[in-house]
């Protein structure tokens, strides 16, 4: 039986990805995500969020160098950026870090640089937002997994 810590724990993270759903922050792509982890893989979500997270901050990087260029954007790039972007982020769920890569690739369509960034600023925030919640998410797995594992003498 799982002690009451992780109970309330595993409750937490009910909560907390309930919360993360409601908002569109997450999408059910997430869910298909921790159903790919068990025994032999009990870090899967970790390592493929953690992934993301590495390969998402380079874009962003190129985003922004992109738009610095003060005489010249290159639209073209900045689009092929984007793709790549929108397909980790729907691989791993994450929805509305997805549709601001949307209207940020429309922005660089149009070559509209104000919009561009306009929408980086966005993006930058719900990359942010996203990233926290997951730590957090991911903080209060290990925390349940830890409470789940302590034994207490005489009372097993």
């Amino acid at each position: 039986m799982l002690g009451l810590g992780a109970d309330r724990l595993q409750d937490d993270m009910h909560r907390l990805l309930a919360l993360l759903f409601h908002q569109g922050v997450l999408d059910e792509q997430f869910l298909q995500l921790q159903q790919l982890q068990d025994e032999t893989s009990p870090n899967f979500v970790t390592e493929v969020v953690t992934i993301y997270f590495r390969e998402s901050e380079k874009l962003l990087r190129n985003l922004r160098s992109l738009l610095m260029e003060r005489q010249y954007s290159d639209y073209k790039k900045m689009g092929i950026h984007l793709n790549q972007f929108m397909g980790s982020s729907s691989s791993i769920g994450a929805k509305r870090v997805g549709n601001v890569c949307l209207a940020f690739r429309a922005a660089s369509e149009q070559n509209n640089r104000t919009g561009c960034l306009r929408s980086l600023e966005l993006l930058e925030h719900e990359y942010c937002y996203l990233k926290n919640k997951l730590h957090e998410l991911f903080q209060i797995e290990q925390q349940r997994v830890m409470a789940a594992g302590v034994r207490y003498p005489g009372l097993e």
